[in-house]
């Protein structure tokens, strides 16, 4: 199994995701750990899909 690209850290005040490729934090801070946005960003990659959970994790985060 290959090494994952996006990895979900936890830093104070929630979760960040950590690109390894480009070794730089990826997206916003999310207080819940953003399983299916992970699952998304390290599978098909869909754009569409992607950013419907960012609109999705965004709204809890208010």
């Amino acid at each position: 199994m290959s090494r994952r690209r996006y990895v979900a850290r936890g830093v104070p005040g929630g979760y960040r995701i950590w690109d390894n490729r480009g070794r730089q934090w990826w997206g916003d801070l999310y207080e819940l750990c953003p399983d299916d946005l992970l699952t998304e960003l390290n599978g098909r990659a869909d754009r569409s899909r992607i950013t419907a959970l960012m609109k999705h994790y965004r709204a809890h985060r208010r």
